[in-house]
């Protein structure tokens, strides 16, 4: 059963070395991210699964110990998903030396130093149809007896005239919707999620966050939202669930 979840950007910038000369601008956010991790922890999990929007071959499965990099965004950093060791490929899981795609890079440096439980990491494909969604997040929440999610994604990329998608009226209360259903734990508002408006909009969450809202069913948790932030133009959202 799903006895927590973090809900935290996917973007590299939450990543000092990445954001540079602009790192500052971001503390705020990088702190809520930190006490959302903190949440986890204190949640006492079995075993905490971490989701993030990738593009192919970053889907599907990857385990503890998977490595990422954030050479593609100009920066010689690696991180390691976890403290284990990098996992060996298997002729059951020939995909098991992956790299991490971006948005499980970035949770991995959130997640450096945790200790409170195994982990494994699932990379989602951002047209993954609604009942997909809940069908996966009800499987994750089915592997152990306390399972704790740490849920990647960003909301609109439209919400102003410098956004990476340019400025599209109906972003603001696209990402307004979202974060109402993350601070209510609303289930059924997120799963409405219009997945082809996200797609328009550019909002890399969409289907991580159907993913929780299947993990979630029958959980009976209160949402907190603890950040919530358009600084270059993309929602950004930190919320927890318990």
């Amino acid at each position: 059963m799903l006895v927590a979840a973090a809900v935290c950007p996917s973007a590299p910038l939450l990543v000092p070395e990445v954001a540079a000369g602009a790192a500052a601008e971001l503390d705020a956010l990088r702190a809520a991210c930190a006490d959302a991790v903190g949440v986890l922890a204190a949640s006492r999990p079995d075993r905490l699964v971490v989701i993030g929007p990738a593009e192919q071959p970053g889907r599907g499965r990857h385990h503890e110990g998977a490595r990422g990099s954030f050479r593609e965004f100009g920066v010689d950093l690696d991180v390691r998903l976890g403290s284990g060791p990098a996992p060996e490929a298997s002729a059951q899981d020939t995909g098991a030396d992956r790299p991490l795609p971006p948005s499980l890079a970035v949770a991995a440096w959130l997640l450096r130093g945790w200790a409170a439980a195994p982990l494994e990491a699932l990379g989602v494909g951002e047209q993954l149809e609604q009942d997909r969604c809940a069908a996966t997040g009800a499987m994750i929440a089915g592997t152990a007896d306390r399972v704790a999610l740490l849920v990647m994604g960003d909301g609109s990329a439209c919400r102003t005239l410098k956004a990476p998608g340019y400025l599209d009226e109906r972003a603001e209360p696209f990402d307004a919707s979202v974060a109402a259903a993350l601070a209510a734990a609303d289930l059924g508002a997120l799963a409405a999620l219009d997945a082809e408006l996200a797609q328009e909009l550019q909002a890399a969450g969409r289907a991580t966050w159907q993913v929780l809202a299947g993990a979630a069913q029958g959980a009976g948790l209160a949402g907190q939202l603890l950040h919530e932030d358009a600084p270059y133009g993309v929602g950004y959202f930190v919320a927890t669930w318990t």
